[in-house]
C-alpha cells in the first residue's frame, strides 16, 4: 500500500482492532433464541454501543426490533452543512454449524496462515471494525468531515426483517446522502469490488398429502399414491435436464454484462467435487447473479436411519428462489406457488406457504459516491481498477432503504471475498483486507466530502 498518513494511522491500529475483533467474535450472537441466549446477543449489541460512545458518538440506542432483536444506533456530527454517511454493518452471525469441524473453536479468534478465523470474523463483525478503524484514521489525520451514522443490526442473518420494519416506523432516523453497506465483499482477495446487485429472495414451504395415514408398502406400494414420491416430482419439475431453473412464467434468461465468473475459479471458490459438472447455462455471472435459482432448503421425511417399509402419507419441503434484478420477488412468488400447485402430481392434495421475501437491488453507479469510492480504492489498492460485480445474496434491509430515501446513494463493500467462506464452517477475514478496505473507507469519506 502506498504511503499516506490515513494508511499509515491504519496500520498502526490493527493490533487493537484484532484485540476488539477477538472481544467481539466471542460473543455467540445468534439471533436464533431457541438455540443461543438472548443474552450473547444482548452482549455485542451492548459492546457496539460502547464502543460507538468511546468514539464519540451522540444518541447511542439500542433499538428494539419488531422480531424482538436490538440494533444499535449512533450519530457521529461533523463539520456544520457537511454531507450525511450511514455505515452500517450487522453483529449477528450465523451459527457454527457442525463445531467438530472446526479447525479452531468457532467463538475465539484465531491467527493461522496469515488469516484471522472464527465465526463473524468477515460476515459481519469484521464490518464494524472496519467501519472504526476508518472513523479512527480521520479522527487522527484531520477530523472526520462529513456527519456519519452507524446502525449496527442484530438480526440479519435471520432474515426475520426487524430492521427493516423499524426502519419503515421511523424514516427519518437513517436518512442519509450515502449508506455505506459494510455487509459485501471484494470479488477475489486484493481486488477492489463494489457489489452493485444483489438477488432478492422468497421462502415457500410445500406440504403434499395424500392419504389419512402411513400404508405398508408391501400390502399397498404400486397403488397407494405416495405423499413423498409426489413431492419429489414436484421439486424435480422446477429444474430443466442441464439444472436450469425452470419454473413456469418466470423469465430466465437474463445477461450479466461487468466483471465475469470464470467457470474455473467458481469451481475453485464452490469447491466442487471432480467430475461432477455444473448446473445451468450461460455464463457464471449469468447464472449467479442475474438469473433465478431455486433451491431445497429441506425436506420433511422419514430418514433412512429407523425408515419403515411404509408408503408415505404427508412430506413438506422448504424451497427458496433468489429472484434478480429487474424481476419482482412477490410476483416470482405467485408464480412459484402456481408451479408447485400444476406439477403435483396424482391429484395429490398439495398447499403453499410463503414465509420470507425480499426484494432485489440495483444500484445506480453512475452516482458521484461510486466516483469517490473509486478514487479511494485507487489508493488503498495501488495499481488496481474498483471492479463491479453481483452477488448472489440478498441483503432485504437494502430495498427499504432504497425504497425509503429515493435520492440517496448506496455502496456495498466488505470483507466477504471468497476465502473468507461466510456461513460455513472455518470462516475467516483476511486482515490485509481489513487494512485496505478501512483505508478505502476512510479516504472515499474524504473524497465524498469535497464531490
Amino acid at each position: 500500500m502506498s504511503s499516506n498518513p490515513v494508511a499509515e494511522t491504519v496500520a498502526s491500529l490493527m493490533p487493537r482492532a484484532k484485540a476488539e475483533l477477538t472481544e467481539l467474535v466471542a460473543f455467540k450472537s445468534v439471533a436464533d433464541f431457541d438455540q443461543y441466549p438472548r443474552s450473547e446477543s444482548e452482549g455485542a449489541a451492548n459492546w457496539v454501543a460502547d464502543a460507538l460512545r468511546a468514539e464519540g458518538f451522540q444518541d447511542v440506542a439500542l433499538l428494539d426490533t419488531p422480531d424482538g432483536t436490538q440494533s444499535v444506533y449512533g450519530f457521529l456530527p461533523g463539520p456544520e452543512g457537511a454531507k450525511t454517511v450511514l455505515l452500517y454493518a450487522h453483529y449477528d452471525v450465523q451459527p457454527p454449524l457442525d463445531e467438530a469441524a472446526w479447525v479452531t473453536p468457532p467463538f475465539e479468534l484465531t491467527e493461522r496462515d496469515g488469516r484471522w478465523y472464527g465465526r463473524g470474523s468477515a460476515d459481519c463483525k469484521g464490518g464494524l471494525i472496519m467501519h472504526l478503524l476508518a472513523l479512527r484514521a480521520l479522527k487522527a489525520n484531520g477530523g472526520v468531515p462529513v456527519h456519519i451514522k452507524v446502525i449496527a443490526e442484530g438480526s440479519e442473518e435471520q432474515g426475520t426483517g426487524g430492521l427493516e420494519r423499524y426502519a419503515e416506523e421511523h424514516p427519518e432516523l437513517l436518512t442519509a446522502d450515502t449508506i455505506v453497506i459494510g455487509d459485501a465483499g471484494n470479488f477475489r482477495c486484493g481486488l477492489p469490488t463494489v457489489t452493485t446487485t444483489l438477488r432478492g429472495m422468497t421462502l415457500v414451504r410445500v406440504q403434499v398429502d395424500t392419504l389419512e395415514g402411513n400404508l405398508h408398502s408391501g400390502q399397498f406400494g404400486g397403488a397407494a399414491p405416495d405423499a413423498l414420491a409426489a413431492l419429489i416430482r414436484v421439486l424435480d419439475s422446477l429444474r430443466a435436464e442441464d439444472g436450469s431453473t425452470t419454473v413456469d412464467g418466470l423469465i430466465g434468461d437474463a445477461r450479466w454484462d461487468g466483471l465475469q465468473y470464470e467457470e474455473d475459479a467458481f469451481r475453485e471458490d464452490a469447491k466442487v467435487l471432480d467430475g461432477v459438472e455444473l448446473i445451468g447455462s450461460g455464463t457464471v455471472a449469468d447464472r449467479v447473479w442475474a438469473r433465478p435459482a431455486v433451491t431445497v432448503l429441506g425436506i420433511d421425511c422419514p430418514p433412512v436411519v429407523g425408515a419403515t417399509p411404509s408408503v408415505q402419507a404427508a412430506a413438506r419441503a422448504l424451497i427458496s428462489l433468489r429472484v434478480p434484478p429487474g424481476m419482482d420477488a412477490a410476483e416470482a412468488t405467485k408464480l412459484l406457488q402456481a408451479h408447485v400447485e400444476a406439477h403435483t402430481p396424482w391429484g395429490a392434495r398439495v398447499s403453499t406457504e410463503q414465509i420470507g421475501q425480499g426484494q432485489a437491488f440495483r444500484a445506480d453507479t453512475s452516482s458521484p459516491a461510486y466516483a469517490s469510492m473509486a478514487e479511494a480504492m485507487a489508493v488503498a489498492y495501488p495499481g488496481q481498477e474498483m471492479q463491479y460485480a453481483g452477488m448472489g445474496g440478498s441483503i432485504p434491509l437494502c430495498n427499504t432503504l432504497a425504497s425509503l430515501y429515493p435520492q440517496t446513494e448506496i455502496l456495498l463493500i466488505g470483507l466477504s471475498e471468497p476465502e473468507a467462506q461466510i456461513h460455513a464452517v472455518n470462516e475467516s477475514v483476511s486482515p490485509d483486507e481489513l487494512e485496505r478496505l478501512s483505508v478505502a473507507e476512510a479516504l472515499f469519506l474524504r473524497n465524498y466530502a469535497g464531490s
